[in-house]
């Protein structure tokens, strides 16, 4: 009887599944409408004094997003103050709602992969299938970011792939 060899395992593919980059935490926004004075104005002794006594704890892991639901004019750098305090406990702040914290993660998740291994000239397989909340995004991201860098990319799975990029010899 003859041996079953498993060519895709001996294939030079490297194959990335953004998915399993992506941190798992949970998704929160933080809107600063509840620290502005008379629902308007932002005062920023009264800020600076929510900083220093709430408890931040709850954010431990999290990834949040800050935005002001109200129409008012809130400064750059009351979202910078929350910014640091938020980030000594979440894994990732960023500026927007739940979109916007997706892409940021999406980002975050790319430079973890990229940062894991070593692309250059190398055949590279992006998983298709998964749960990315933004795929598009996502696989756009990373295509810009490996295209410069690998002999080919594709799409899909290494047994059944689409080919994106092939380097010219």
């Amino acid at each position: 009887m003859e041996e079953i060899i498993n060519r895709v395992k001996k294939s030079p593919l490297i194959s990335i599944d953004l998915e399993a980059f992506l941190h798992k935490g949970e998704r929160v926004i933080f809107d600063l409408k509840d620290l502005l004075f008379q629902g308007m104005i932002l005062k920023e002794e009264d800020l600076r004094r929510f900083i220093r006594t709430n408890d931040w704890s709850h954010y431990r892991d999290k990834n949040v997003g800050l935005v002001c639901s109200a129409d008012a004019i809130v400064p750059t750098w009351a979202y910078m103050l929350l910014a640091v305090k938020i980030k000594e406990y979440a894994n990732m702040v960023t500026s927007g709602n739940e979109a916007e914290i997706e892409k940021a993660l999406i980002d975050q998740a790319i430079e973890k992969c990229l940062n894991s291994q070593d692309f250059l000239d190398r055949k590279v397989v992006i998983k298709g299938c998964g749960n990315i909340r933004n795929a598009a995004y996502a696989h756009t991201r990373i295509t810009e970011k490996l295209f410069s860098k690998v002999s080919s990319l594709m799409y899909g799975e290494p047994c059944s792939t689409v080919p994106i990029f092939k380097r010219k010899k």
